[in-house]
């Protein structure tokens, strides 16, 4: 049911592209979008094709509505001089753009009205008749024959495409490969990255917002091939980068849509308004558009996470408006970037957190009568541990920590693991380090009951082997049993050295 094309959500990417410097000190202009659909395209096949688009849904939830937020803020900030008809060209940056609206705001005032009139026509337009024919195209062809019929441009300065633009051409493009040199390609390849892994998250939340109205379940490997099929085929001919379209893929299930079809029919309409009303198009004035781009801005459905803000966990509160913020005073790169950075470290602390190492309540080192669970004694020498949650770089060196309370290592220590459902590199090293320190000291280590992904990387790594296999046991009881065995081991020993020293 997907509908793609170029997204609203992506001009505040793509356009900072064109006016981008090269390493020769000129903007890369037009072609820099083609090379950017071009290697944003082979980077979403390869994405597809090793089956990474599952990966969508580790993108967390405060990340995607900070910087959609965001961009709904760009977007309307982008339409501040065709909204008020300004003559002064105003800054790409947020900040600036509020600075010459500050300095030098003289709006024309019937280009204001224009704009006005056609943001409400646009946003009470009756939903019925919208399913069918949607208010944007009936506000921009009226106030177009408006402009041609009373001649608006002239007489009141209303600009359009034709006086901002120029001539609107009516025939398609040749394919060519882009004309830049190695240079640039490579110095486009940071921004192509982005295109490409945004257009990967926007396509697959649009095709699961077309699963939930649909009630059907979306391939998103095949997803992330097509759409870079479509990026390489675009950027040969000179096209911007695209991805699927949220607003126009619910509008195309809304009027009826249920098979692939109403895609071919939405492309082939395109194609006929292209081919023949081009001529037409030149009279749209910019600040119709200008108004369907800021009705678009405010219903892209974000707003009321504000609200929320207070009753989610402070942490994702923080990622939200980090996300959001630098999307509107940085760039959507850096904000994406910086808050899944900061969304991971939080992640991190959480885990950390909920790990804890600490000596077992149930069964402990001692005589006394609570040191016996179901039987089982722990006999004097042995200190048993029990590690609660994923045991990875953010909690290993709790281990060290809280041995450290415990004083004098014991004869045999016993780690419960079976509450241990992962581990890491770090925790991996901190259990290693752990073995060769009683080791050195004639001291033994036994891991009881640990789960088969501990388990697992454990034996990948060897560990296993040095530990010996006879020292790894399946419940407590085996545990204790084998490390009795240790301390009898370890006391003939000590008999048997006694005994050679004297002799």
């Amino acid at each position: 049911m997907q509908i793609g094309g170029p997204a609203g959500a992506f001009v505040p990417l793509l356009a900072p592209i064109v006016v981008m410097m090269g390493p020769d000190g000129r903007a890369f202009g037009p072609e820099g979008l083609a090379v950017c659909a071009l290697m944003a395209g082979v980077i979403l096949f390869v994405l597809g094709a090793c089956h990474l688009g599952t990966m969508i849904k580790y993108i967390p939830f405060p990340v995607v509505t900070g910087f959609t937020s965001g961009i709904a803020v760009i977007i309307m900030s982008t339409q501040l001089r065709d909204f008020f008809g300004l003559e002064n060209k105003l800054p790409a940056d947020f900040i600036g753009k509020l600075r010459g609206l500050a300095e030098h705001f003289h709006p024309n005032w019937p280009t204001v009205l224009l704009a006005t009139i056609s943001t409400f026509a646009i946003w009470f337009w009756p939903k019925k008749i919208g399913r069918h024919l949607p208010g944007s195209i009936v506000v921009i062809v009226v106030t177009s024959l408006a402009v041609k019929l009373f001649q608006l441009d002239e007489q009141s300065g209303i600009q359009t495409l034709f006086s901002q633009f120029g001539e609107m051409p009516h025939g398609l493009p040749m394919p060519h490969w882009p004309g830049l040199s190695f240079e640039e390609w490579r110095a486009l390849i940071p921004a192509a990255l982005t295109v490409a892994v945004l257009g990967a998250i926007e396509s697959l939340l649009c095709a699961v917002v077309a699963d939930g109205m649909i009630d059907d379940r979306h391939d998103s490997n095949q997803e992330l091939m097509g759409q870079g099929i479509a990026n390489a085929v675009v950027g040969m001919f000179g096209g911007m980068p695209t991805t699927g379209v949220i607003a126009r893929t619910a509008t195309n299930v809304r009027s009826g849509a249920r098979t692939p079809v109403a895609g071919i029919v939405h492309a082939l309409v395109l194609l006929f308004i292209l081919l023949v009303a081009a001529p037409l198009a030149k009279h749209i004035p910019l600040a119709t558009l200008s108004a369907v781009l800021v009705v678009v801005a405010l219903r892209m459905d974000e707003w009321h996470q504000f609200a929320r803000m207070a009753r989610w966990p402070r942490s994702d509160a923080m990622v939200f408006l980090c996300a959001f913020t630098l999307t509107i005073f940085l760039d959507l790169p850096t904000a994406v970037g910086t808050s899944l950075i900061l969304a991971s470290a939080l992640l991190v602390k959480r885990l950390a957190e909920t790990a804890h190492i600490e000596p077992d309540v149930e069964v402990t080192q001692g005589n006394s009568p609570g040191q016996q669970v179901g039987g089982k004694n722990v006999p004097d020498g042995v200190v048993v541990f029990r590690i609660f949650g994923a045991f990875f770089f953010g909690a290993a060196d709790k281990l060290e920590s809280s041995l450290r309370r415990t004083g004098e290592l014991p004869e045999v220590l016993i780690l419960r693991m079976r509450d241990v459902l992962a581990l890491d590199a770090t925790g991996l090293d901190a259990l290693e380090d752990l073995h060769e320190k009683l080791k050195r000291k004639k001291k033994d280590l036994i891991l009881c009951g640990p789960h088969s992904q501990p388990l697992f990387a454990l034996t990948r790594a060897g560990f296993l082997d040095r530990l010996g296999l006879e020292n790894v046991c399946g419940d407590m009881e085996a545990s204790l049993a084998r490390a009795r065995t240790l301390l009898n081991q370890n006391k003939n020993k000590n008999i048997i050295d006694s005994k050679t020293h004297i002799a």
